[in-house]
């Protein structure tokens, strides 16, 4: 596999900090017009690539603060083939698209490397099709054919690994598991759960974690769970806590807000819960699963909700 000269989360029990909700604080909290979703589209002009800068550099500076690590996770989670196209993008922009976006966390690295022992660089894809709903399923080829386009983009920038956000199906899974392979670029799955702690399709996450390692010749470094309260999943995690395939989870992103995916389809306003009470229930989470250490937000959540998690772990 490709080489860093970082120690990467699953070789660790540092703690290692993300960002939170990259694209409900640039809709609600900063304006920002997004097209499906896809941050990447701000960088296109300085204001944008300003307020992408300020947003991660908001994140580092709680990292730096409390003395803990932190993976940059980069805005490209919609720069995959159709997505850009859809937003009006030629294919011939995917490099480029993912280059800006990468250019600009090197960028940070570098500002902050000095005060943070170790910044990581990860390129984030994401599914071909809706986050929350796993239609036109792909099968394993396909999924490999269609993600290998991006996936060889990042690995040719700075990258230390690839991680794919937001998965609701295997099959999408362990094609990007193999075509991440075939570039020797580390991978880091992580799934989207419904309520009960399902994945969308109804499969259970130990089910899934096990038929992907068991389906790929390199597995992916580690999981992590994202886009889903952590009530959503606690049970399911404690009721299996000394199976091996939890001992694979070691990050979680969690949303802000306790609503079913449905409902935060259907929201016209952000929910971002009481940021305390989120620090409480990742405290509880690292307290039950001590090899936990990649703790960052999803949906909704902010620099506060950062900050609330790394207090309540009291971090110094």
């Amino acid at each position: 596999m490709k080489k860093t000269k970082n120690t990467l989360p699953n070789e660790s029990e540092d703690l290692f900090l993300t960002d939170g909700g990259l694209e409900t604080t640039l809709v609600f909290l900063e304006g920002f017009d997004l097209p499906y979703f896809a941050a990447f589209d701000i960088l296109k002009d300085q204001k944008g690539y300003d307020s992408m800068k300020n947003y991660y550099s908001r994140y580092l500076k709680i990292a730096e603060k409390y003395k803990t690590n932190f993976i940059l996770e980069s805005p490209t989670w919609r720069a995959n083939p159709e997505w850009i196209e859809k937003i009006g993008y030629s294919k011939d922009s995917l490099f480029e698209l993912n280059k800006k976006a990468v250019s600009l966390l090197t960028d940070l690295k570098t500002e902050f490397s000095n005060s943070i022992k170790s910044i990581l660089i990860s390129g984030c894809i994401g599914p071909r099709g809706d986050g929350y709903v796993p239609d036109n399923c792909m099968n394993v080829e396909e999924a490999k054919q269609y993600h290998l386009a991006q996936i060889k983009v990042l690995s040719k920038m700075p990258v230390d690994f690839v991680s794919a956000l937001t998965m609701n199906y295997i099959e999408e899974v362990i094609g990007i598991v193999q075509a991440a392979e075939t570039v020797s670029l580390p991978v880091v799955i992580s799934f989207t759960v419904e309520t009960d702690g399902k994945l969308p399709t109804g499969m259970s996450l130990k089910d899934a974690i096990e038929k992907i390692d068991k389906s790929v010749n390199v597995p992916p470094l580690y999981y992590m769970i994202n886009c889903a309260h952590p009530t959503h999943f606690v049970n399911e995690l404690k009721a299996n806590a000394n199976e091996n395939w939890v001992k694979r989870i070691k990050g979680f992103r969690a949303n802000a807000s306790c609503k079913s995916h449905a409902e935060l389809d259907e929201a016209t306003e952000l929910d971002r819960g009481i940021p305390k009470d989120l620090g409480k229930e990742y405290k509880s989470l690292k307290d039950s699963f001590p090899h936990i250490n990649v703790l960052g937000g999803c949906c909704g959540t902010d620099e506060e909700h950062i900050l609330e998690i790394v207090k309540q772990l009291k971090v110094v």
